[in-house]
């Protein structure tokens, strides 16, 4: 019997298909909810005190992040290549694989954006030009392993533009006292769930010579991950008070808390397949603040 999930849908789709929905990773749906996350907070925190969240604009940030979570691995994949084939996790990738052409890569990549770029012409100008402005993260992130070990600070910087992106869509401006906590506490977020991600593929990483920063903390990975948390709590502790948010939000922040202390506490780096329940599990975290905005709001 089948189940109902993103990999059952790419599963039965067409066969020529098939490739390009992997190619943008819709059998995944984690690293989306991760990449929408941020922006429904922004969008929730921006509603007016009683109102919920605008639900147009969640729906066109959530196609947006399907797209240009899509665009983003095509991008990816098209720099990594060489690096997928040699990696057992990643060696079936479409492009590493040889299922599609780089070319054909190169023309899908074109339509995301195309589409993407449909999205971001819904928004009031001060958002379009905002939006605009991630397109050099989103096209150099990949290329950040081969340079740093810290190529999950610049994930953190592309995948929490929504935090930015979401206020600026309601409110036709960022209000900096909100937004930059807000968007501070996504990229300490994203340091905490991709240093776990990338303890999966460490041993092939040294191999090959890609950098992270699960090779940079090593056996400090845990003290690091708690800074971290620590610092994201903080901030959007910081962020509430500066838009007047409720007990039901700072009760959100408590189990965001709770919940990450918990992924920490018994997080087991040396097994890639406790690190990616642990990474998946992060969709919760950020829906448990989304609750806590609406809920403050109300």
């Amino acid at each position: 019997p089948r189940s109902f999930s993103a990999a059952e849908l790419v599963r039965a789709a067409p066969a020529p298909l098939q490739p390009y929905l992997r190619l943008m990773r819709l059998h995944q749906p984690a690293g989306t909810w991760l990449l929408y996350l941020p922006c429904t907070w922004s969008i929730g925190l921006a509603a007016a005190p009683g109102c919920l969240p605008d639900w147009r604009m969640l729906s066109l940030f959530g196609a947006g992040a399907v797209l240009m979570r899509g665009a983003g691995c095509t991008i990816n994949d098209m720099w990594d290549r060489d690096y997928d084939r040699q990696v057992a996790r990643t060696a079936s990738r479409p492009l590493a694989a040889g299922d599609i052409s780089t070319f054909q890569s190169l023309v899908f990549l074109g339509g995301q954006l195309s589409l993407a770029l449909c999205v971001l012409l819904c928004l009031n100008y001060y958002s379009i030009l905002l939006g605009a402005a991630s397109l050099s993260l989103v096209i150099t992130y990949p290329l950040m392993k081969r340079i740093t070990y810290w190529p999950q600070l610049v994930l953190g910087l592309t995948f929490n533009w929504g935090a930015l992106l979401g206020w600026s869509a309601i409110k036709g401006s960022c209000e900096w006292s909100v937004c930059l906590p807000l968007y501070f506490a996504g990229v300490m977020w994203t340091l905490v769930y991709d240093t776990i991600y990338a303890h999966q593929d460490k041993r092939d990483d040294i191999m090959i010579g890609v950098k992270s920063t699960a090779l940079q903390f090593k056996e400090d990975t845990k003290q690091w991950l708690s800074g971290f948390s620590l610092a994201m709590l903080l901030s959007l502790c910081l962020a509430g008070v500066n838009c007047n948010q409720t007990f039901p939000y700072y009760s959100a922040v408590a189990a965001v808390g709770a919940h990450l202390a918990h992924q920490i506490y018994t997080l087991d780096i040396d097994k890639p397949e406790d690190c990616w329940k642990k990474f998946a599990s992060n969709r919760t975290v950020g829906i448990l603040l989304f609750i806590g905005i609406v809920l403050g709001n109300l």
